[in-house]
């Protein structure tokens, strides 16, 4: 483990959403590899949204993650502040917002998957394709007493990767739902349902996440392929 030290579901009572898996990891971590390959697995399973989010704090070792983002840092960075931890590293999973975990430990990551599944999901959230455009419909009944924000999130399905430098040198792997751009689309207050259209350009899938400010927990997460 490598770290780096910090200076279409409906609301109601019973409703579920599939589980948010975020996992931070990098093409220049040697922990990183075997988180991957657990990562990959995930993504396939039903009930799970599995996004991918390379950092770049660890580029200086000699190879530079091709799908690195500052702004993945950043988010690390912010949900460690919002929890107190002093540390970031790599590979970290993060689930609904809320639950950390060493991201090569799969029989934990899938037990606690399994948990949250079970959890009444608070905000309704549909998506569809219109001519074009990306419409989004967001309730809650009864309304929230905090406000949320909607994110889109634009990913790959899979690339394959050959890294020839740094701690990784000679590996072939295979990355899954890297994610390829990160938008914040509203601050929402929870009381009135809102609904948005957007026009999406490009093939790439889509996710919407409906989280509280900090980043917080997860409210709602919906896939379109």
């Amino acid at each position: 483990m490598s770290l780096l030290s910090l200076s279409g579901a409906l609301a109601g009572e019973g409703a579920q959403s599939p589980v948010l898996v975020e996992l931070f990891t990098s093409q220049g971590c040697i922990s990183c590899p075997p988180a991957d390959e657990v990562f990959a697995r995930l993504a396939d399973e039903p009930g799970v949204i599995a996004l991918a989010l390379h950092v770049d704090y660890w580029d200086y070792l000699g190879w530079e993650d091709a799908f690195a983002d500052p702004a993945h840092t950043t988010r690390q960075k912010r949900y460690a502040l919002a929890a107190g931890a002093k540390m970031i590293y790599t590979p970290q999973v993060i689930l609904n917002g809320s639950e950390r975990l060493q991201g090569a430990r799969e029989a934990e990551i899938r037990a606690q998957i399994a948990e949250l599944a079970t959890r009444p999901v608070p905000v309704g959230l549909h998506l569809k394709r219109e001519e074009g455009d990306l419409e989004i419909e967001v309730s809650a009944d009864p309304p929230l007493s905090h406000p949320a924000v909607l994110h889109l999130v634009r990913y790959l399905p899979g690339s394959e990767v050959e890294i020839e430098r740094g701690e990784n040198a000679g590996q072939t792997i295979t990355y899954r739902n890297v994610v390829t751009s990160w938008t914040r689309l509203a601050d929402w207050q929870g009381q009135a349902p809102i609904s948005l259209r957007l026009p999406i350009e490009g093939d790439e899938p889509l996710v919407v996440i409906v989280q509280q400010p900090g980043p917080g927990a997860v409210l709602a997460v919906q896939r379109l392929d």
